[in-house]
């Protein structure tokens, strides 16, 4: 295996590493503070051509594989986990159901707008009694004609008060007992949908959550996504890529939070010695540097399948577990090791720990990453 990026990989982490220490790390805390949502950022990553980085050239995208995208969520997570999740959430839930499973004309309509950062990327599965078990989705989009009807509740979506449409899931059909869940664009200023951005979150307060109220919203048929009926596997398949996104932002938080860890040890003192020469603190950034770098490795490796066709549910389920859970460990004991000051929000440490969090939850808890990875290991 070659573990060396290529030359467009090393230069899209050059460019998106400059970027992120120069323009999204100095506001990190101030927009954690103010939950302040970073959108001068987003129109400078447009004009850098991010926001499309994955999709084809005609739809205004960069035509990069997923290891360049990855590349990128985890620069920008590194220096704020906010920026860093809303731009994953753009990519992997927002852009990729329409570029894998949109008509030509949707994907003119839709992704391009998505590439050149008119509207971000959104995507509806999430509802209030329909998170782990996504099969247990309520929202119904009955069929009148030409349209669909669309009723029902969203809930924790990201970045949808910023996106002029989203993907969203419903059933269209029921059929002894069954579900026919279906994909639908639906665009957030139709009559009838209401986005709430009233919650309250432990961290990531600079990103856009939002819970979506749908009532006799009327979309048309041709905004139907990819086939009547396919919802369910489509989300999946969402899903899967979504996870190495998140996989890639909690190495990019685990990375930040090592960093101010390594240097606080060098500069702090304690009985007359620096922290770095204390073997307990040693062991302690020893195996945060181990794990990140395992962590790394393993999104990587999903990325670079998922870029060959392979198959990459197992790894991308992998990934995203080891990442979030070591992101959890690395952030907990970056605070350990920064003491009092580690519980102050000028430290960076605490607002890292808060973050993390959330990756242990979004895209599938930790829990059901586990059930998939015993499923597709033949359990």
């Amino acid at each position: 295996m070659n573990f060396e990026l290529s030359e467009e990989q090393k230069l899209i982490q050059k460019t998106i590493r400059e970027f992120a220490e120069e323009e999204v790390a100095p506001g990190a805390l101030e927009r954690d503070q103010l939950r302040k949502f970073p959108n001068d950022i987003f129109k400078e990553l447009g004009k850098l051509g991010m926001l499309g980085l994955p999709f084809e050239e005609k739809y205004g995208g960069g035509a990069a594989d997923t290891i360049s995208f990855a590349i990128v969520v985890e620069e920008l997570s590194r220096a704020c986990g906010s920026t860093g999740i809303t731009y994953s959430a753009h990519i992997s839930l927002g852009g990729a159901p329409i570029a894998l499973f949109g008509t030509e004309q949707q994907k003119e309509l839709y992704l391009t707008q998505i590439c050149t950062g008119e509207s971000l990327g959104a995507f509806g599965l999430t509802e209030p009694n329909a998170g782990s078990d996504a099969g247990g989705t309520v929202t119904e989009a009955k069929e009148e004609g030409e349209h669909f009807l669309i009723n029902g509740t969203k809930c924790f979506i990201t970045n949808a008060s910023y996106a002029k449409f989203l993907p969203l899931t419903a059933i269209t059909n029921k059929e002894n007992g069954e579900k026919e869940i279906s994909a639908i664009i639906v665009p957030t200023d139709a009559e009838g949908f209401k986005i709430l951005n009233s919650y309250d979150k432990m961290g990531l307060h600079a990103s856009n959550t939002t819970e979506l109220v749908l009532e006799d919203v009327k979309v048309s048929r041709e905004n139907l996504l990819g086939g009547k009926g396919k919802g369910f596997k489509q989300f999946l398949i969402t899903l899967d890529g979504g996870r190495i996104g998140i996989g890639a932002m909690a190495v990019g938080i685990a990375q930040a939070a090592y960093e101010k860890a390594l240097d606080y040890a060098k500069e702090r003192e304690q009985f007359g010695k620096r922290l770095s020469n204390f073997q307990s603190i040693q062991f302690k950034l020893a195996d945060m540097a181990l794990k990140i770098e395992l962590a790394r490795n393993m999104v990587y490796k999903a990325a670079w399948l998922k870029d060959r066709g392979k198959r990459f549910t197992k790894e991308a389920s992998m990934c995203k577990l080891y990442a979030s859970e070591i992101c959890m460990e690395v952030t907990r004991e970056a605070v350990q090791i920064h003491g009092g000051y580690g519980y102050m929000k000028d430290y960076h440490v605490e607002r890292y720990m808060r973050d993390a969090k959330l990756l242990e939850i979004g895209e599938g808890t930790s829990e059901i990453q586990r059930s998939v990875i015993a499923k597709m290991i033949g359990c």
